[in-house]
Formats: structure tokens, C-alpha cells, sequence
């Protein structure tokens, strides 16, 4: 998911917004002399926006927390959880020093203080907690939806994978026959290669013996007669 469709990153931006917009606020106060009524007016404004950011930064830490538990279903990582609980810190600690500094000169101090910021309307706080809350829920339905998505298309790769396994199967049954056939063969082709050759022995084995009958002058008439005979058939193979 992208930063744009990241609900955490669009509450981000609005809480970075607050808290550009309260130490802007808090650098005037600061030029502003003590016990004033603008001073009293600023401080008050200041403790409301650092109790809403702290709320909103508590809202945003419980989301992270959740996130947590499976960030891969969130389609994020460990190192993004990492920066997400950081900037949290961050930002908790830089409203914590504005709170520190407001309440540590005067406000405290002022009487009906509290009380008058106890009154200021929540309106704005429930908005904003509604936004994140209904982004929240969108974020969770487009991530279960994403998630659906993935596993249908995982069952119908696994169905394509399953028949081209079936017709691998069926192409390496017939690969097996072909190689006992082929065995089968060769198998034939030794047994008449040895008969052959035993027929060759046999030959072998008379034609030496004859040979051997016939003397020098027997040899000799048949190596005239083989001869001719080559010489007969040389001349009816190229000259007919």
C-alpha cells in the first residue's frame, strides 16, 4: 500500500500539522509578557492542542500495536513498524517539552485555569477520531479484500500447477514405456548378435580346417578362385 493510501500516514500528516502549528504558537507565547491576558488566552489554547495531539499520537500507537501482531497483513514490515513507533516517540516527546515549558511558567499558578480548559468542546478531538477510526476500518477491509484477491489467485495457480504435474505424470508413463520397449530391443539385437557371432566362429572354425586340408597347392587354387571370383563380380556391379 502506498504512503498516499496509508491511513497511518494521512493521520500522520495531520498530526504533524498540529504539532507544527503548536510550537509556532508556542515560540509567541514565549514573547509574550507574564500574566497577560493574551499570555492566558495562549496558554490555554496551548494545553488544549497538547492534550489532542497526545490523545491522537495514544490513538495512533494503538493502531501500530495491532499492526504489529502481523505486519505482513498490513502489507508492511518489521522495519516499518520500527519507524512508525519512533516518530510516535518523536513526536510525543517534542508536545511533551511545550507542555513542560507552558505549565512550568504560571499556568499552574493561575487560578480557574484548569477549570476553563476543562470546558474547552471535544468537538474537534471526536472528529478527528471518528476520520481515523473510519480510515482504520477502510484500511482493515482493503487489506482483507487484498488478502481474499491473493488467495484466489493462488487456488487457481495451484490448480494449473496440479495439471501440469498430471501431464508431466502422463508424459513420463509414456517416456517409461518407450525405454522398456527400447530395452526390449536391444535386448533381441544382443541375443542375435551372439548367435551371429557364433555362426562366424562356426564358419571360421570349417574354412581353417578345409584350408588346412587342402595344403599350400589347395590354398592356392582358392585365393585364384576368389579372385576371380571378386574379379566377375567387380565387373557385373559396375559394368552392367
Amino acid at each position: 500500500m502506498s504512503s498516499a493510501q496509508d491511513p497511518f500516514y494521512i493521520v500522520k500528516e495531520e498530526i504533524q500539522e498540529s504539532i507544527d502549528t503548536l510550537q509556532a504558537t508556542f515560540h509567541q507565547w514565549e514573547h509574550i509578557p507574564v500574566a497577560s491576558g493574551e499570555q492566558t488566552r495562549l496558554t490555554t489554547e496551548l494545553i488544549s492542542n497538547c492534550e489532542s495531539i497526545e490523545w491522537q499520537v495514544d490513538e495512533l500507537e494503538k493502531a501500530i500495536s495491532v499492526a504489529s501482531r502481523d505486519p505482513a497483513l498490513y502489507g508492511i514490515n518489521q522495519a516499518e513498524i520500527d519507524r512508525r513507533t519512533k516518530w510516535t516517540r518523536t513526536a510525543r516527546t517534542q508536545v511533551g517539552n511545550v507542555k513542560k515549558s507552558v505549565t512550568g511558567r504560571g499556568f499552574s499558578t493561575a487560578s480557574g485555569m484548569r477549570e476553563e480548559l476543562m470546558s474547552v468542546p471535544t468537538t474537534r478531538l471526536q472528529n478527528r477520531a471518528s476520520r481515523y477510526v473510519e480510515g482504520n476500518d477502510d484500511f482493515i477491509t482493503s487489506e482483507s479484500d487484498r488478502q481474499m484477491l491473493l488467495i484466489r489467485q493462488q487456488d487457481e495457480e495451484l490448480d494449473e500447477l496440479s495439471a501440469s504435474v498430471g501431464r508431466i505424470g502422463s508424459v513420463g508413463l509414456t517416456i517409461h514405456d518407450e525405454l522398456l520397449s527400447q530395452e526390449r530391443l536391444i535386448d533381441e539385437l544382443g541375443s542375435e548378435m551372439d548367435s551371429t557371432t557364433n555362426r562366424l566362429d562356426f564358419v571360421q572354425k570349417k574354412v581353417a580346417a578345409v584350408m588346412k586340408k587342402a595344403g599350400a597347392k589347395g590354398q592356392m587354387m582358392m585365393i585364384l578362385f576368389l579372385i576371380v571370383l571378386f574379379i566377375v563380380l567387380f565387373v557385373l556391379v559396375f559394368f552392367t
